[in-house]
């Protein structure tokens, strides 16, 4: 077995590229996801290890030093941060030019061509699904015979091996809570609308909607729900209890939790038993009755994809959901207790002033507890971006999707609707939700019950004011 480094390599500061994250991006106020696609092959590899630089704060004159230690290092990359993550791995080979460097993530796994081209001091590319692709190499297996694997041969050729098999029997995979128990600090991990410490994992890959700008079942995840036995997943759980007792909330980082409502309210029961604290993504259409069930074992909170409250916008990306299906979802939850974080995106095609004014009502409307807006962001491999740049509403020069800040710019315009625009209604948008009376009655209500949370809250309001003006400087 090679030696093996797992690496989220340092780029921007305060940058979350974490496969949780939807966005690859600075946050508006400092949010961190688990490195969870890179634990998972790390916890294939025996004697591995995971640095998850950005969060722990590591630079990469801390991370250098350690290429002489290993055989192979493993680097998760994205769309924004590709190109400052192969000068990390062109430093890595400058001192020891033996070591083998792989990288993986959705960025490569649609352009492994493109990758590998980009610098020879990439060795390979797992594409897809790439737990056990990596696993084989990290076993020294030749990389002809490692399916799902693109690399650079002894000639300087690129070869491009078959796909690897979709893997059915989720239950194959260990628990990455054992990785995070060995090589992280929890406390890093931190969601301004989840309770800190939180953990988060997946319960199960893929997601069955056709969302054209969702990045992770259209590049790694696919379109099938595949899921983990509850059995397999409690017992993680009550790992994650005993290894982590300061844990105050479990995140399930699947695309939907809720698309097998059956599944999650056989997990949720268990869950209960458990006494723990919980919250997951869902689609706006539980049913009421579901959602009384999760409740009643521990649910607290619903990460929910609004995107827009336009339902011609919502027809165009293949939302699946109908705006009406969405406020008595919302209603539902608000009379039963479920918090909601609600995430909305800018910039989708059809997009107007119009339409943005409409999401912002509607938003407000629905009122859950806090929100995310995000810029929509053509990422390769996607439908999205493929329409974008068919239709002329994608400039090459905005191909990282953020600034250099790592901040997310507006990739997209219209013919009437510039990027300024666009850019500028994310502010628009927050300063609309959050700065009317009853929401700031909410909060302070919140801050003045639990000391924790005013000092969460007071750190928070000051990160989003740097936030927004380090956006006006920039643009």
């Amino acid at each position: 077995m090679m030696k093996t480094l797992f690496l989220h390599p340092p780029s921007y500061e305060g940058f979350d590229g974490g496969a949780g994250s939807r966005y690859q991006a600075r946050r508006e106020i400092r949010s961190f996801w688990y490195p969870t696609w890179l634990a998972q092959p790390a916890a294939l590899v025996p004697g591995s290890r995971l640095i998850d630089a950005p969060p722990a704060r590591i630079s990469l004159n801390q991370v250098l030093p350690l290429a002489r230690e290993y055989d192979l290092v493993v680097l998760h990359t994205s769309t924004p941060s590709f190109a400052s993550d192969v000068k990390v791995a062109e430093a890595l080979r400058d001192l020891n030019p033996n070591l083998k460097i792989g990288f993986v993530g959705a960025r490569v796994a649609v352009q492994p061509e493109e990758s590998l081209k980009a610098s020879t001091a990439v060795d390979f590319v797992a594409r897809n699904e790439f737990d056990f692709t990596i696993k084989e190499v990290a076993e020294g297996r030749p990389f002809g015979e490692i399916d799902g694997l693109s690399y650079r041969n002894a000639a300087g050729g690129l070869v491009h091996n078959p796909e690897r098999a979709i893997l059915e029997d989720m239950d194959r995979l260990p628990f990455v809570t054992e990785v995070y128990k060995r090589d992280l600090k929890i406390e890093d991990y931190f969601i301004g609308y989840l309770k800190h410490p939180y953990l988060s994992l997946y319960t199960g890959r893929g997601c069955k909607s056709r969302c054209t700008f969702c990045l992770w079942p259209q590049t790694v995840g696919g379109h099938r729900y595949r899921v983990r036995s509850v059995a397999h997943v409690i017992e993680e759980i009550r790992l994650a209890k005993h290894y982590f007792p300061q844990v105050k909330e479990f995140f399930f980082d699947d695309d939907t939790f809720t698309d097998n409502l059956p599944r999650a309210e056989a997990i949720a029961r268990e869950l209960g038993r458990l006494g723990v604290t919980w919250s997951c993504n869902a689609k706006a259409n539980v049913p009421r009755d579901t959602l009384k069930v999760l409740r009643d074992n521990g649910l607290r909170l619903l990460l929910v994809g609004y995107e827009s409250g336009n339902q011609q916008i919502l027809h165009n990306i293949k939302k699946g959901m109908l705006i009406d299906v969405a406020r008595r979802f919302t209603k539902d939850c608000h009379e039963l207790g479920v918090t909601i974080h609600g995430t909305f995106i800018l910039g989708l095609p059809g997009e107007t002033k119009a339409t943005i004014e409409e999401t912002i009502r509607f938003a407000n409307e629905i009122n859950p507890h806090t929100i995310q807006v995000s810029l929509a962001a053509p990422y390769p491999g996607t439908f999205l971006h493929r329409q974008a740049v068919e239709n002329g509403w994608f400039d090459a020069d905005h191909a990282d999707l953020v600034d250099e800040h790592g901040i997310q710019i507006a990739p997209l315009h219209y013919p009437h609707l510039s990027h300024q625009e666009i850019f500028d209604s994310v502010e628009l948008f927050y300063k609309r939700f959050y700065f009317r009376a009853g929401k700031i009655a909410s909060i302070v209500g919140e801050m003045v019950r639990s000391p924790e949370m005013m000092g969460r809250r007071l750190r928070e309001g000051v990160e989003f004011f740097q936030f927004l003006r380090e956006r006006e400087l920039a643009h």
